[in-house]
């Protein structure tokens, strides 16, 4: 399990956020369980019974922490980064309703791929410079 770096902002959060969620079987798993914690918001709500909001966070945090430790065997954003795994919790969501979480997941690994090549490239020419030097 990796250890999580430091982020400036949400906007620099959400790359990484993107790629501890790979997997379509953990995505599913976190739309699952942000629909049943909201599902249980809803209930308290509407019944008008308080108590039930206790239940919120365990359906919704339970079947995502399965998804990171038994699918992406990695660890959950949320124990370091807990405001903004929660609003990745919910942009991931928005983006999954309209299916386009997948294409955003292709997108961010693109570019991570694009700046890892970047990055190669320009150590290769460093050091060529500095053989020739």
């Amino acid at each position: 399990m990796s250890d999580l770096p430091e982020f400036e902002s949400f906007d620099d959060f959400w790359p990484f956020y993107v790629k501890e969620h790979r997997s379509k079987a953990n995505r599913a798993l976190h739309f699952a369980g942000t629909t049943l914690a909201l599902g249980a918001v809803a209930a308290a709500v509407v019944t008008r019974r308080p108590l039930l909001l206790l239940a919120a966070p365990i359906l919704g945090y339970g079947p995502a922490w399965v998804g990171h430790f038994f699918v992406e065997q990695n660890r959950p954003a949320s124990f370091k980064h807990p405001v903004w795994s929660f609003m990745g919790d919910f942009k991931m969501y928005g983006l999954m309703l309209r299916g386009k979480m997948s294409a955003e997941v292709a997108r961010v690994l693109d570019a991570d791929l694009a700046r890892r090549d970047a990055e190669t490239q320009a150590h290769a020419v460093h050091v060529e410079g500095s053989i020739a030097n």
